[in-house]
């Protein structure tokens, strides 16, 4: 019996248990597969050795199937010799980014069918953003609601959305005390 216990610490000091090793292959596989599917833009903000991004860019430029598996297979194999904390921290900036941003368009997507239904919301708008252009928001909610009866092309449900989003922006910036350049700035320093 004790022969046996010794053989199974031996066991213990070969390294992490193949099972273990499987999970760490297929996270980075799932890793490589996140890569994949970055934009030209993202790619390049995050830090990968050469090899691995040219691997990635080829992936991206091949259209058939069993191309793009056999690559795929290729740099999960690059995967191993990368550390994947810091690929992994710029994917969740990614994330968070897209998911405050999803969150913000929701709410304006929200405002917008408010204010079609409702011309009190104008009021609100109007009290919420001085200075802003009430007749002309007026004017557009007016043409959107024609254009929605008559089937028409929604010009005016366009500019009514650009023009919350852009009043949006004014009041973040506003309440974060920083002008354009100083707000792009502050921008690209969290991407980093």
């Amino acid at each position: 019996m004790a022969h046996h216990h010794k053989h199974h610490n031996q066991e213990e000091d070969l390294g992490p248990s193949k099972s273990s090793l499987k999970r760490a292959s297929h996270a980075l596989q799932d890793l490589g597969q996140e890569l994949v599917q970055l934009g030209k833009d993202q790619l390049n903000k995050v830090p990968l050795e050469e090899g691995l991004k040219d691997a990635i860019k080829d992936y991206q430029r091949f259209t058939a199937h069993e191309a793009k598996r056999r690559q795929l297979q290729y740099i999960g194999k690059l995967m191993r010799n990368v550390d994947p904390e810091p690929i992994r921290a710029a994917l969740d900036v990614f994330k968070g980014v897209s998911a405050t941003e999803n969150a913000r368009l929701h709410r304006l997507e929200t405002l917008r069918v408010r204010l079609l239904e409702d011309e009190k919301v104008l009021h609100e708008l109007a009290a919420e953003h001085p200075g802003m252009d009430l007749q002309q928001l007026r004017t557009l909610r007016r043409n959107a609601l024609k254009e929605k009866e008559a089937n028409k092309p929604p010009k005016a449900f366009r500019e009514i959305f650009r023009i919350l989003r852009e009043l949006d922006a004014a009041s973040r910036k506003a309440a974060a005390g920083e002008h354009d350049d100083a707000d792009d700035e502050a921008f690209e320093d969290d991407d980093a």
